[in-house]
C-alpha cells in the first residue's frame, strides 16, 4: 500500500488541526500539479488560503472547479480567495509540452515555487510479470512529467536568484516493499532528480526537496491485474502506519516550499507516520 492506494479508513493524527500561516505565501506564485483532487488538491487549497497565487494544473480540468468551488465559495471563476489568494486553473498535460508552455503562461512573469505533486501508481506487479505499458506509462508521468515542469521553471528561478521546488517521492523511493516495480522505480528516479537538482542549484538560490508521503487517503484505487507482485507486498504491510488526510500531508509540503525551510536543501522528508523508521 502507497500514498495512492489508502483509502476509505478513519484518518490518523487524532487531535490534529490544520494551522494556517497568514501570508506565508502573499506574493508568491507557486504551480501545484494533481492539484485536483488528493494531496494535490489539498496543497493548493493550503498555498492558496494561505495567501499564494496558486496556478492549479490538473489533467482532468474538471476537477479544478470543485477546488475553485471550495476556495471561494462561489460557482464562478474569478479564482480569488478569502485572505488574499488567487488560484489560475490550467487543465494540462505534464507531459505534453505544449501543455507546460500554457502552464508557464498562466504564472505569468514568474514562478516561485513548484509542488510537483501529480502522478500515477502502477498495478503492483514486479519485474518478471510487468508490461512495457505500465512501465512507459508510469515513468511518462512521475518521471518525465516531473523532469519537464522542473525544467521549464528552473530558467526564471535562476535569474531571480531564488526558488522553492518539491518533488513527490513515496515510501516505494525509501523500499522495496511499498509498490510494484515500475512505481518503486519512478519514484526511486525522482529522488535523483532532487538530489542532483539540490546540488546543481543550491548555491544559486534555488532550494529542491522531496516529500516521501506514507498511506494517505486519496480514493485513487490500483486496478491489481498479475499475482506474483500483490501476494509478495502483502507480506509487508504488517508494518504499516494508519492513513492520514491529504491536508497532513499539504502541511509537509507546504512547510517545504515556504521559507520556513531555508535551511532545507536536498532532502526527502518521510512523512509517513514513521513507517519508513520499521
Amino acid at each position: 500500500m502507497t500514498e495512492q492506494d489508502a483509502q476509505h479508513t478513519p484518518a490518523a493524527a487524532p487531535g490534529w488541526a490544520e494551522q494556517l500561516v497568514p501570508g506565508r505565501f502573499a506574493g508568491r506564485t507557486v504551480v501545484v500539479t494533481g492539484a485536483g483532487s488528493g494531496i494535490g488538491r489539498a496543497t493548493a487549497s493550503r498555498v492558496a488560503r494561505e495567501g499564494g497565487h496558486v496556478v492549479a494544473v490538473d489533467v482532468a480540468a474538471e476537477r479544478l472547479d470543485g477546488l475553485l468551488a471550495d476556495l471561494t465559495g462561489t460557482a464562478d471563476t474569478s479564482g480569488q480567495v478569502p485572505g488574499g489568494g488567487r488560484v489560475s486553473p490550467v487543465g494540462a498535460d505534464i507531459t505534453d509540452d505544449a501543455s507546460i508552455e500554457r502552464v508557464l503562461a498562466a504564472a505569468g512573469e514568474r514562478v516561485d515555487a513548484l509542488a510537483n505533486i501529480a502522478g500515477i501508481m502502477d498495478d503492483m506487479s514486479a519485474l518478471h510479470e510487468m508490461s512495457d505499458e505500465v512501465w512507459r506509462r508510469v515513468f511518462a508521468v512521475n518521471v518525465d512529467g516531473t523532469m519537464k515542469l522542473t525544467r521549464a521553471v528552473l530558467p526564471g528561478m535562476l535569474a531571480r536568484g531564488a526558488g522553492s521546488i518539491v518533488n513527490t517521492a513515496s515510501e516505494a523511493a525509501l523500499r522495496g516493499s511499498a509498490a510494484g516495480a515500475a512505481y518503486t522505480a519512478s519514484k526511486h528516479a525522482v529522488v535523483g532528480l532532487t538530489k542532483s537538482g539540490a546540488f546543481m542549484y543550491g548555491p544559486s538560490g534555488v532550494r529542491v526537496n522531496a516529500v516521501a508521503p506514507g498511506p494517505t487517503i486519496t480514493g485513487i484505487e490500483v486496478k491489481v491485474s498479475t499475482p506474483f507482485g500483490p501476494a509478495r507486498l502483502a507480506s509487508a504491510r504488517g508494518i504499516l502506519t494508519t492513513p492520514v488526510s491529504a491536508q497532513v500531508l499539504a502541511a509537509s509540503i507546504t512547510w517545504l516550499l515556504s521559507d520556513d525551510a531555508v535551511n532545507v536543501n536536498g532532502v526527502v522528508l518521510a512523512s509517513d507516520g514513521g513507517w519508513s523508521a520499521a
